[in-house]
């Protein structure tokens, strides 16, 4: 298992109030210039928050929910510190209550 951490917001806010997609695409220049692997992720109505162990952010988290989930603990808190108004927490999976750290809810 291993250890995923996510910033939490509205997709109003974090993928039209903020300017993340800037900071999303000069990280991922910055990680293809060092060679390094990507380790975020954008995941809009994230199926983890169906974890009852994730009641109590999902029940705070304004709808539709988006999440930036990353392996990356300082890439979050930096999130965190930039983006304020976000809510975050870490989880463990695969588990059988999260057994895809990175689905979706949403239907394409």
């Amino acid at each position: 298992m291993k250890t995923y951490y996510y910033v939490l917001a509205s997709q109003h806010f974090l993928l039209e109030e903020e300017p993340i997609h800037e900071v999303l695409k000069e990280r991922t220049r910055h990680y293809h210039e060092q060679e390094k692997e990507i380790d975020f992720w954008v995941v809009k109505n994230p199926a983890f928050l169906e974890a009852p162990e994730m009641a109590e952010n999902k029940s705070k988290c304004p709808r539709p929910p988006v999440a930036i989930i990353s392996t990356n603990h300082q890439f979050i808190n930096w999130l965190k510190l930039r983006l304020e108004y976000v809510i975050t927490g870490q989880f463990e999976a695969p588990s059988p209550q999260i057994p895809d750290p990175l689905a979706s809810l949403t239907t394409v």
